[in-house]
């Protein structure tokens, strides 16, 4: 019978595992890295491309590219590639990030073959149809102004601004930006950015040999080579002066609240131990932000903080949408939490709760070959092997009161810090 009154054994985790890939080189320039794990006949495959440069005078072409990928080739509509996806059960997804756009295919994978080709043939040969790019037009201008009357939204693309100026990270993007897209534009990047020299390939799921085979002389041989390579520049992102930036909005109960600073990336050898910091200050449920702001006070039904490793740079936040009446004295708290972190040393017992948290969520992330495939991206992506998960565990566990409070005093200066605050202050 289980004994419901001993808890079971505690046992620390002292290493996290990722599965490790094998990798191939293909002949057309892209790479390819294989993660064959699980009992699922399930494959996931992810074309990853990095974006090309920033432009201001197509701001959104970079994501417009991704929304329309699947919007037709000059052999099929969009509506024959959504059904055949459909009957086979399967899903093919574009996602978009600032410095990425990825090409999702996951299947069953005795479908591969009926499926692959389909991914290839828009990987090819994506038109962007001009019907579908003027409803999508219509659809992003309407999508803008719904978003324009949130004060989250406004509050987080004026703070993303304030902290990163014009540039792909910072760009505040206008209902105008939208007329500029035009069709040959979209076909001029595609041909540039959606190339096999400018992708990284990611493989997962239980794959035979075979099938693997397979994959990647499909890719191979029907993927069109070219020597061309986008221009990836590298922009510099320099600290910008404290500054409170307040839109005031009359109607709305509530302000949303953006605070922080350019920060450091995945890369930097202090980032495990500066998650921790975050963490503990505003990174998970009981964390300080919440035991003080929400628990306490009751001003919010939520607040966090975060670190953002970007490609070019990196930050820190704190965000949340307060009560218009106690907005002031939110900001009020944020800062008596900063400075506390600043001057008094963390307890024992709260270190050790943070530490647990971070490591059993590590942990508990990684439920199947996917979420390994996704953790190494991370990290390659950082410019940064599999032995960084071993770092981050030891640096994680061996970090003391007094480094976390040297820490603070380094990287989290309320002085310092961008402040945003949209609705009423």
């Amino acid at each position: 019978m289980l004994n419901r009154i001993n808890p079971p054994t505690f046992h620390p985790i002292e290493s996290v595992n990722i599965i490790s890939p094998e990798s191939l080189k293909l002949s057309n320039g892209s790479n390819l890295f294989m993660f064959n794990a699980g009992d699922q006949e399930l494959v996931r495959i992810q074309w990853v491309f990095e974006n090309a440069d920033f432009q201001a005078n197509t701001p959104n072409i970079n994501s417009a590219l991704s929304a329309m990928l699947l919007e037709g080739t000059s052999k099929y509509s969009s509506a024959q590639i959504a059904e055949k996806v459909d009957f086979y059960g399967a899903y093919l997804f574009p996602e978009y990030n600032y410095d990425q756009t990825t090409l999702n295919l996951v299947t069953l994978t005795k479908y591969l073959d009926n499926l692959l080709p389909i991914a290839l043939e828009i990987l090819n040969d994506a038109i962007f149809p001009q019907q579908e790019l003027d409803t999508y037009k219509r659809n992003s201008k309407q999508s803008l102004k719904i978003a324009l009357e949130k004060n989250d939204y406004l509050a987080r693309r004026q703070f993303n601004n304030t902290l990163f100026g014009n540039s792909n990270y910072g760009y505040i993007q206008k209902e105008s930006d939208f007329d500029q897209l035009n069709r040959a534009d979209l076909i001029t990047l595609f041909k540039r950015q959606i190339i096999p020299a400018n992708c990284t390939i990611f493989v997962s799921g239980k794959i035979s040999n075979e099938t693997i085979n397979y994959i990647s002389n499909t890719i191979d041989n029907n993927w069109r080579k070219t020597a061309e390579v986008p221009s990836l520049s590298m922009p510099v992102f320099n600290a910008v002066p404290a500054q409170k930036v307040v839109m005031e909005r009359e109607r709305g109960v509530q302000s949303a609240i953006r605070i922080g600073q350019l920060s450091i990336q995945r890369s930097h050898p202090d980032f495990p131990a500066l998650q921790v910091l975050n963490t503990t200050l505003g990174g998970y449920f009981g964390s300080r932000l919440m035991m003080n702001i929400r628990e306490d006070k009751g001003y919010t039904y939520g607040i966090g903080s975060g670190l953002g490793s970007l490609k070019h740079t990196a930050f820190f936040t704190i965000s949340s949408e307060v009560g218009t009446e106690v907005c002031a004295n939110t900001l009020k708290e944020i800062e008596f939490e900063i400075n506390r972190l600043r001057t008094e040393e963390i307890s024992e017992e709260e270190l050790t709760l943070v530490k647990n948290y971070l490591l059993g969520s590590m942990l508990g992330s990684l439920e199947d070959v996917f979420s390994h495939t996704d953790k190494f991206k991370q990290a390659y992506f950082s410019g940064l092997t599999l032995d960084y998960f071993d770092y981050y565990t030891q640096q994680v566990t061996d970090i003391t009161p007094e480094a976390l409070l040297n820490l603070a005093t380094e990287y989290l200066d309320f002085n310092k810090m961008i402040q945003v605050v949209v609705g009423k202050i």
